[in-house]
């Protein structure tokens, strides 16, 4: 039987709570994977996902970040992470449920895995705490052109400066996540990108504490990652002999159909990487967790933990 426990830990913001929780196997586990979720959800969406992990042996800890479920201390918050260093607080509180998790279980291979925004987060995380996990797996990743960035970069910074950090911009989100359900036409919903599983996309556009608007800072921290992601001097930074598997849909809008995932994949090689699998999945949209296959998705996740478990 799996175990779930809901607790929380201070932010680095200095204000608020990060909600996160813990879902723990029957017998002592035999490995820990920490999740980080995408923009505009939460860390419940990844029950499922997260007790299939369990029931194999793995404790799996996960976090609602600043502006997301349990985190934001209401509704007015959703989508904004701060007025100021918004993606640094995100990439910090990151940190932090690892350094409560190591002390809960130490001696355990750790595992770090991101989906989406989730991806970005985990990414960054290793660019700057590198070698303190076993391994890292990224799902639904990308990169935009460094054009796209410095120009949503420059729009989001107007925004925030005539309307404030917390302002919405539909402009922004028409450019950004607004643009990815165009390649699914005729659209059912505003998410069909999602999956091609109806009733995840559903409850995804049903679920209050999903889809809700970036504010502009939110998007302006964004951009300030990936512009910190695609620097060669950073990715440099990140130990090469942490493993790393990439998978996603090659037809996910947010990996431009598999082509920014293997970009993504090349750089990590081109620094030194050693080990760096690919897998996309034909015809699958963004959330492969959550996709129509999952089942075999699920697998191939524990297949690649159980191949880089350290040796004894």
């Amino acid at each position: 039987m799996v175990s779930k426990e809901v607790f929380t830990f201070p932010s680095s913001d200095g204000v608020h709570d990060v909600s996160a929780v813990w879902w723990r196997p029957e017998d002592t586990p035999r490995g820990v994977v920490q999740l980080v979720h995408g923009i505009s959800e939460h860390m419940g969406r990844y029950d499922h996902f997260a007790r299939f992990l369990a029931e194999h042996g793995f404790a799996v800890v996960g976090h609602d970040h600043l502006g997301h479920g349990g985190t934001a201390r209401d509704a007015t918050e959703y989508g904004w992470f701060a007025d100021k260093d918004g993606w640094r607080h995100v990439l910090k509180d990151t940190h932090a449920l690892f350094l409560r998790a190591k002390e809960v279980y130490p001696d355990l291979p750790y595992f770090l895995m991101g989906h989406s925004m989730g991806s970005f987060v985990a990414r960054g995380y290793l660019i700057f705490w590198p070698g303190t996990v076993d391994g890292a797996i990224l799902s639904g990743t990308g990169q935009e052109t460094p054009l796209n960035v410095a120009a949503g970069r420059v729009l989001s910074s107007l925004v925030v400066r005539f309307s404030g950090p917390r302002a919405h911009s539909k402009l922004l989100n028409t450019l950004s996540v607004g643009a990815y359900n165009r390649q699914f036409k005729p659209n059912r919903t505003g998410a069909d990108w999602i999956s091609r599983d109806q009733a995840v996309v559903d409850a995804y556009c049903a679920d209050p504490l999903c889809r809700f608007l970036p504010t502009a800072s939110m998007f302006h921290d964004m951009m300030v990652g990936l512009q910190l992601l695609a620097k060669k001097e950073n990715l440099q930074k990140m130990d090469p002999d942490t493993p790393v598997y990439f998978f996603a849909g090659d037809r996910d809008p947010v990996g431009a159909s598999g082509k920014g995932v293997r970009k993504v994949a090349g750089w990590f090689k081109e620094v030194g990487v050693k080990d760096v699998t690919v897998k996309l999945y034909p015809e699958g949209r963004h959330e492969m967790l959550n996709e129509i296959n999952r089942e075999e998705v699920y697998q191939d996740v524990l297949h690649w933990l159980e191949g880089h478990m350290p040796r004894k």
